[in-house]
């Protein structure tokens, strides 16, 4: 960017995204630098962060906060953009950024973060209605401002200061196909069971029949997935599978020890 905005550093945790990452690292080549923390792709993830330009770091995996803290420590501009590989900026938020950051080069900026809208595109169609709408993840901040939190697989950004939101997408191509779904729920399923274990939570009768359909109720009811239709309807079923394995995973942990 040039002189009369702001700096900004985008920087992306990855492993083996050979088939998102030119579409995210694409989105972000506006951005002053791209910082890539890889953990140890044999894909051909490195080669396209190669050609776009990337300070591409090594780190064993350690977590997706671990991750995502360090990352933020090898940025260098005053402001952060954070993307997951299956993410691209749209360009009406890439348009919004560039403004702010303008604006924060006169000084009339006094925010010092902002959540951005994430929509999901998945079966096909982008999902503005149903639990996964809406999203809001703060994403970007002050570089100075801000600090990763959360519980696996589940992280988040705090800022110490202002927080506005942004109208602009965050795109989430968030599964290549059902099968996709099911291999990462139950990854996530099995990172989310041990967090708890490792924090004394037991798994009761409760958890198992009456979580799961509430979950359902959130993603079918309240938030009106029952207007897509029968994707709608498949995707809170599988909401309600994801939270019913959390904890079935998590009893069995219980009953391990």
């Amino acid at each position: 960017m040039n002189g009369q905005a702001s700096e900004i550093s985008a920087f992306v945790v990855c492993k083996n995204e050979a088939a998102n990452m030119e579409r995210c690292l694409s989105s972000l080549a506006w951005c002053d630098e791209i910082v890539v923390v890889d953990s140890g792709s044999t894909d051909a993830t490195l080669d396209i962060c190669t050609r776009h330009g990337c300070r591409v770091v090594h780190r064993d995996w350690s977590g997706y906060v671990e991750q995502k803290a360090h990352g933020l420590s090898l940025c260098t501009r005053p402001w952060i953009l954070n993307l997951d590989a299956d993410e691209e900026v749209s360009p009406e938020l890439r348009e919004e950024i560039q403004t702010l950051l303008r604006r924060d080069a006169e000084g009339s900026l006094r925010e010092d973060g902002f959540e951005l809208l994430r929509v999901v595109f998945y079966l096909g169609r982008w999902w503005r209605l149903g639990g996964w709408h809406p999203e809001w993840r703060l994403r970007l901040a002050r570089r100075d401002k801000v600090t990763w939190h959360g519980e696996e697989p589940h992280e988040h950004a705090r800022v110490s200061g202002a927080v506005s939101r942004l109208r602009g997408e965050l795109r989430h191509y968030t599964y290549r196909d059902i099968a996709d779904q099911v291999a990462r729920m139950n990854s996530h399923t099995s990172a989310s069971a041990r967090s708890l274990h490792a924090k004394g939570r037991r798994a009761g009768l409760a958890d198992l029949l009456l979580k799961p359909k509430a979950r359902f109720f959130k993603f079918y009811i309240l938030r009106k997935g029952w207007r897509e239709g029968l994707p709608g309807f498949l995707v809170a079923c599988m909401e309600a599978v994801s939270v019913y394995l959390k904890y079935f995973k998590l009893w069995e942990l219980n009953r391990r020890r």
